[in-house]
């Protein structure tokens, strides 16, 4: 594409590891004329941009915003208009509670191109690499994947729906909302239902707390468990597999 031309391209740069990012989202970050991107990104992955890009933080930390979400929709067409490629780089996938959809829609009306780079989500990648599957024949047929907090910053509705059910349920931003989380499941007498919290999946800095409904309050408390984490709850946990170090298997080959 013409780095004149103004263009957005929501990109998902994958839960953490540096690896998992597809070769399209990194084609479009050495093309970038700039590049917008949040907290959860791997800060290595810029070392993938032009020398020439301007690189610009927009994401929030410790629950403080670099910029609010309006703010950033009028970036994206500002910087378009100015320099021409923008890429909005974003941690996981970009349209799974990323906000993707709604910038794509702000921009549409001013004429950028656009375009997205799907991610691999969080959701999905973090438990793979703790060895827990989130469907299994015996275990589960299905799975959930439910915000831990809605607009109005309230428990979503539908950990209520899915702890009725035998599915897998993967929660992502709900540490904050824990306890709660805790006792929906225990209205349902899912007491011995197995969670696992994995923080800073897939990074150097991973931690790991495997419990049940009843214990899982402890177990975060005792390993000082806390945001980002990924919230799995469901008898795939059980299933869990001891995996060997990719890092070391590829050095192996």
């Amino acid at each position: 594409m013409s780095s004149k031309i103004p263009t957005l391209t929501v990109v998902g740069a994958g839960p953490g590891d540096i690896d998992l990012i597809t070769l399209k989202a990194v084609k479009a970050i050495e093309s970038a004329n700039v590049i917008l991107y949040d907290a959860l990104v791997n800060k290595a992955l810029l070392d993938y941009a032009s020398k020439d890009a301007e690189l610009i933080f927009v994401g929030k930390r410790r629950g403080c915003y670099a910029f609010q979400q309006e703010q950033i929709n009028e970036l994206i067409v500002a910087k378009a208009k100015e320099k021409g490629h923008v890429v909005r780089l974003k941690g996981g996938d970009p349209l799974i509670f990323g906000r993707g959809a709604e910038e794509l829609d702000y921009v549409k009306p001013f004429g950028l191109k656009t375009f997205v780079v799907p991610g691999i989500t969080s959701a999905i990648a973090v438990p793979a690499y703790q060895g827990i599957p989130l469907t299994k024949r015996g275990a589960s047929e299905s799975f959930w994947v439910i915000t831990g907090t809605t607009k109005n910053h309230q428990l979503s509705t539908d950990v209520t729906l899915a702890a009725k059910s035998t599915a897998t349920v993967v929660i992502l931003m709900g540490m904050h909302k824990l306890n709660e989380i805790v006792n929906v499941f225990l209205k349902e007498n899912k007491h011995d239902v197995p969670v696992a919290i994995i923080q800073s999946g897939t990074t150097k800095d991973e931690k790991v707390g495997i419990g049940t409904i009843s214990t899982i309050l402890q177990i975060v408390e005792d390993k000082q468990l806390g945001s980002p984490a990924i919230i799995v709850i469901g008898e795939v946990v059980k299933q869990r597999t001891v995996l060997s170090s990719i890092c070391e298997d590829i050095a192996l080959a």
